[in-house]
């Protein structure tokens, strides 16, 4: 990618315009606007989807929308793996090697690193983004600002 800052930041204008001026679509079907033009206009996105806090079960995260290859992990208990970790903490994980994380749920053998941003909402966790990359270490600084602010206008829909 040759400009990323500013390729993201054309990005975020196109959420914010799903997000806000998308009237006919569902929530649902923002949620997976979204992961769609996350995953074609980012090369090494290759599997993007959210994972929302079942509010019937307390520390569970469902999978929601998303783009790319089936998942077993349609639930995911806070704690388990990185997106139970980024649940637990609050925290963005960045994972640049996989295979070197010992609390990892392997979805592809593809999958080589993985990061997690947290989606909050009146500062209560409700959500996270997660992607997957088939390539090892790809994850930037700017990667993690684009998608905290991607999670931050993403909030509104939830």
């Amino acid at each position: 990618m040759e400009n990323k800052n500013e390729i993201f930041k054309i990005l975020l204008g196109k959420i914010r315009e799903i997000v806000d001026k998308q009237l006919s679509l569902t929530r649902k079907e923002k949620l997976k606007a979204i992961c769609k033009l996350l995953k074609e206009n980012v090369p090494y996105y290759d599997w993007v989807g959210f994972y929302l806090v079942d509010k019937t079960k307390e520390k569970e995260l469902v999978l929601g929308p998303f783009e790319g290859s089936e998942t077993e992990h349609v639930r995911i208990p806070f704690g388990k793996g990185i997106c139970g970790q980024a649940a637990e903490t609050g925290k963005t994980f960045i994972v640049q090697d996989v295979s070197k994380e010992k609390n990892y749920l392997a979805c592809s053998p593809k999958v080589k690193s993985e990061i997690v941003i947290p989606i909050f909402k009146n500062n209560e966790f409700i959500g996270e983004l997660d992607i997957d990359s088939h390539k090892l270490s790809p994850f930037t600084n700017e990667d993690k600002e684009f998608l905290e602010k991607t999670c931050e206008i993403v909030s509104k829909l939830l």
